[in-house]
């Protein structure tokens, strides 16, 4: 008996439900499931640098690890195996050029240094600290090249291009290899956090504007926690005004209005044209026409200038009168730009260091009285 085999439109066969086997669905992965639901939940990483949510001590702080717990192999894989997905890579036969991706190569080729153990990262860097041995550095730094990439992640929204991030971290690893004491009983991980941290800030506050606002210890301080600062007070019921700010973060009442000004507009140029409602205004004018200059003006120069001969003219005409050791004095330590000490003074006048510092008070007396009498009150705009 020959059997009737069905075909749909496209030829091909229907089995029936009791003929040959049925294709059976995949069993599922309870946990893979539950790890992509996680993952899926998850608070993002990264962190913008940016004076309303940067926070210098809380939430980038790592967990130290000590010298005797040795971590699985597993845990660096798992730890960095996000870093190194490359990007969508389409294979075609097609003649077109293939974009190329600096970040991927860069992550690809971090591929070829292994992380190391407990005991190998231990054993290179006593290498390194008692003989200075660079290849035992170069190793450290290259199996750790992975930590620099996962912190620069975190940075990555508030700069331009993530290598850039990624160089200045590099920077900061192999300063740590430079200052990291194997004895210390810490891994090497957990003290080149903080080193690689350090270099990617203050590359972030160095190109934050094109006029550096980080330079100093109280601009930093305000850079990170300023607009904390401000949040804080505003939720406490207060108004952050700047004397309140300045005493809570311990800074001057100038340097938070300075930085206030500072991060509150953008970098302007001098000369950009100004804009203006007014279609008849001179279109040409800039910012630089309008500034003031602090220089002084022309009338201010001649009377400078005439005043300064003046005083010339006096001082020749004090020191007529005045003894030897007084001209050698008044001219060794109160006119010369680079002041004689008392003790060079001393040993050319063979008198002691005492009686120099008072033939030195006594001419700035005569000195201040005798231009008193001769110009009258127009000197104390010159001399306090």
């Amino acid at each position: 008996m020959v059997k009737k085999v069905s075909r749909n439109k496209k030829g091909s066969s229907k089995s029936s439900p009791k003929s040959g086997k049925s294709a059976t669905a995949l069993p599922k992965n309870p946990r893979q499931d539950e790890e992509r639901a996680a993952v899926d939940q998850e608070t993002p990483l990264n962190l913008i640098v940016d004076p309303e949510v940067v926070n210098q001590e809380t939430e980038l702080s790592p967990e130290v690890i000590p010298a005797d717990v040795d971590l699985p192999q597993d845990a660096f894989e798992e730890e960095s195996s996000g870093l190194f997905e490359p990007t969508e890579v389409l294979e075609s036969k097609s003649t077109e050029v293939v974009r190329y991706d600096p970040l991927t190569a860069y992550l690809i080729e971090l591929r070829a240094y292994p992380h190391l153990s407990k005991e190998e990262e231990h054993a290179l860097a006593v290498r390194y600290k008692d003989s200075e041995d660079v290849k035992a550095a170069f190793k450290l730094v290259t199996s750790n090249l992975w930590l620099v990439v996962k912190i620069a992640r975190d940075y990555e929204r508030a700069a331009r291009n993530i290598l850039d991030l990624i160089q200045e971290g590099n920077i900061g690893l192999m300063e740590a290899v430079k200052n990291f004491d194997p004895y210390r009983g810490v891994r090497f991980p957990s003290y080149a956090v903080w080193w690689v941290k350090a270099y990617i800030v203050r590359y972030l506050i160095a190109n934050w504007r094109l006029v550096k606002i980080g330079t100093t210890q109280a601009q930093r301080k305000l850079f990170f926690n300023l607009k904390k600062e401000q949040e804080k007070l505003e939720r406490e019921g207060f108004f952050a005004e700047p004397k309140l700010l300045a005493e809570r973060l311990n800074v001057k009442e100038s340097e938070v209005l300075e930085m206030q000004q500072r991060l509150g507009g953008a970098d302007m140029s001098v000369d950009a044209p100004m804009q203006s409602s007014d279609s008849d205004s001179d279109s040409g004018s800039n910012l630089l026409s309008i500034l003031s200059d602090h220089q002084a003006n022309v009338e201010e120069m001649l009377d400078q200038k005439k005043w300064g001969a003046l005083f010339k003219a006096s001082i020749e005409e004090f020191l007529e009168s005045a003894s030897t050791k007084e001209k050698l004095v008044f001219k060794s330590r109160l006119l010369s730009e680079d002041k004689v000490t008392l003790h060079e003074v001393a040993e050319q006048l063979d008198l002691s260091k005492e009686r120099v510092r008072q033939i030195e008070n006594q001419l700035r007396d005569k000195f201040k009285k005798f231009l008193e009498e001769k110009f009258g009150d127009e000197i104390h705009q010159f001399i306090p």
